[in-house]
């Protein structure tokens, strides 16, 4: 029998404990089951963070057998925000929802904090964290006014929401983890205590790069799913082959989507928002409806260095190099497509969560889910 030296059985090690890491933090997305959603091609990570300079960091906050909840922020560059404002609009799609920050953004155009998903009781905390955050950087030591953009679901059947569990410590460590590249994905931070479709929901991104003879431009969404309908996934009808759906039996359609679409492209606060409007058609390709009970907003900003508002110097957009309107329908593609493949990734990577009260809510049955796209011709088998 072979034996190995003591170096030789610490790498085998540490082998298979990396192999077992890997295993653990592998997610499943839908482009993993050759399910096309569009015509435009992903990012390189297909992920919000393929537009330049967008980082994302989560908190999960779980605690006992009631507490599944969480925070999750987006930094649209990694400087200060508050002295290198982002352009940026937001659009409500059904309002029934808590959105902090929401009427400067629309007045002035621009963001100048992190933004950070969170549950509906945990808003106020968190939005009072981001001061304290933005209060802590160089160069802020004189303000008097900063407007933080905080966005809900509500996550009260899986998570005891009164309890209000996310605390500034919480937000702190997700600003600071926050990474470019590979998002984590499913329920996690914000979407951690989730519900889509009546299967477990979460966080989701994905991305569109338009071809350079469009100019290039990387659009990216990430969504805090938590919303009924009767799912569709590119003309399967998955919420009725699985008898799962609105108003089928008692499931419900309330709920809210949170949407955060980032570009490079140039773009003013006004075509920004009409870039927005566009997510709520990437939300209705996946079976959703924006009903009576759902809080639907989308936050659209841009990252172009030449859009950038700075403290120093308000004037120094130059509206000439913005792009006009002719420009805008290859990025409104983008967006309705990044929207609607964020929403299955948010789905096909989540896991089945148990908490408040004894309730659980079960991952999507992808198996069964594969089969239904088989039947209706959605995998491309080449």
């Amino acid at each position: 029998m072979k034996t190995f030296s003591f170096n030789q059985r610490f790498f085998l090690l540490l082998i298979i404990f990396l192999s077992l890491i890997s295993f653990l933090f592998a997610q499943t997305r839908i482009q993993d089951f050759k399910i096309k959603i569009g015509i435009l091609p992903c990012g390189k990570n297909n992920a919000i963070t393929d537009v330049s300079g967008v980082s994302v960091g989560h908190s999960t906050v779980i605690s006992g057998n009631d507490i599944r909840t969480g925070v999750t922020v987006i930094l649209p560059h990694s400087g200060n925000l508050f002295q290198e404002k982002v352009p940026a609009a937001i659009y409500v799609g059904n309002g029934f929802g808590k959105l902090v920050g929401v009427t400067q953004v629309e007045e002035l155009g621009y963001i100048e904090t992190p933004i950070a998903l969170t549950n509906t009781l945990n808003v106020f905390r968190v939005a009072d964290a981001i001061i304290d955050y933005m209060l802590t950087l160089p160069g802020n030591e004189n303000i008097r006014s900063i407007n933080p953009v905080v966005g809900e679901t509500n996550d009260g059947y899986l998570n005891n929401i009164q309890k209000r569990a996310v605390n500034r410590d919480h937000v702190f460590q997700a600003i600071q983890s926050a990474r470019s590249g590979k998002i984590r994905e499913g329920s996690i931070g914000a979407g951690t205590g989730t519900i889509c479709f009546g299967f477990k929901g979460g966080i989701g991104t994905s991305s569109r790069k338009l071809p350079q003879n469009r100019g290039g431009y990387t659009v990216g969404a990430l969504v805090q799913t938590n919303f009924g309908g009767v799912l569709n996934i590119n003309g399967a009808p998955v919420g009725q082959e699985l008898g799962k759906y609105y108003m089928k039996s008692d499931l419900q359609a309330g709920g809210s989507c949170m949407i955060v679409i980032a570009t490079d492209a140039p773009l003013s606060h006004r075509n920004l928002r009409r870039l927005a409007k566009r997510a709520i058609l990437g939300l209705a390709r996946t079976g959703g409806f924006c009903s009576n009970g759902s809080g639907d907003y989308v936050i659209a900003f841009s990252t172009a260095p030449n859009c950038r508002i700075r403290n120093s110097n308000q004037n120094t957009e130059k509206l000439s190099s913005l792009l006009g309107n002719n420009a805008m329908s290859p990025l409104f593609l983008a967006t309705v497509e990044a929207t609607q493949e964020a929403i299955y990734n948010s789905l096909f990577a989540a896991t089945d969560v148990q908490g408040y009260r004894g309730h659980k809510i079960n991952a999507i049955p992808l198996e069964k889910v594969l089969e239904i796209c088989k039947k209706y011709n959605v995998i491309q088998e080449n």
